[in-house]
């Protein structure tokens, strides 16, 4: 479990980071006294920071300076000054991503993700696919959309994960079908129509009606 030290100082953009983050396992501790960042930071040992840069008494550069001089923990700057030489004077400052408010929490979690792969080892860590706003946690065999998140069967699981690893193009039901037969049970081609039936009505739960297409003799495509 990754832990992740959030430094807003806006309450209600906090919470909902802490929430959302904590719904994707992480171990997650917001930053409440804002004179001592360093204490907060050296007791909890974070493996990833989110710093705002427009903070009491001194801003998200300052921190991130500090920080520097103690540890190469991944930063990422959350902002709603997006402009260009904030985004540089936050590279340069030693941040690793900048993110720009308003933000789409799974973006977040995404950009996240994408940080600590690079940063760790990261093994035995939950990994995602993302298209579009919505989450595939590997690790799990869970879709996330906006603040709703279902787990699927193995077969459901696997159609979506080479559904979006095709995104924008059309897969033919035999592919499917091969990439089924990877859990070494065997799939014909009734089961699959019950498999994308059932995988349809999750996404439609999800609020994502008519997010699998079927191509006619063809096979299926996410656009």
């Amino acid at each position: 479990m990754y832990r992740i030290f959030i430094v807003e100082d806006d309450k209600t953009i906090a919470n909902t980071l802490a929430a959302h983050l904590s719904k994707w396992d992480y171990d997650v501790k917001c930053a409440d006294d804002f004179k001592n960042i360093m204490e907060s930071f050296a007791s909890f040992d974070p493996q990833l920071v989110l710093l705002d840069i427009m903070l009491p008494f001194f801003n998200g550069f300052h921190w991130c300076q500090e920080i520097r001089k103690v540890s190469k923990v991944p930063i990422i700057f959350l902002s709603s000054a997006g402009d260009n030489m904030n985004i540089v004077m936050a590279m340069n400052m030693g941040g690793d991503e900048f993110i720009e408010k308003p933000f789409d929490l799974n973006v977040v979690t995404a950009k996240i993700q994408a940080v600590i792969r690079r940063a760790y080892s990261f093994q035995g860590s939950a990994s995602l696919l993302e298209y579009k706003g919505i989450l595939l946690n590997l690790s799990d065999a869970s879709v996330m959309f906006g603040e709703k998140r279902l787990s699927l069967t193995k077969n459901e699981f696997r159609i979506l994960q080479i559904l979006l690893e095709n995104s924008g193009k059309i897969v033919s039901r035999d592919t499917i079908i091969t990439g089924l037969w990877e859990s070494d049970e065997f799939i014909d081609d009734n089961t699959l129509t019950v498999n994308v039936s059932r995988l349809r009505r999750k996404m439609e739960e999800l609020g994502l009606c008519g997010f699998i297409k079927t191509k006619k003799g063809i096979g299926y495509i996410v656009e």
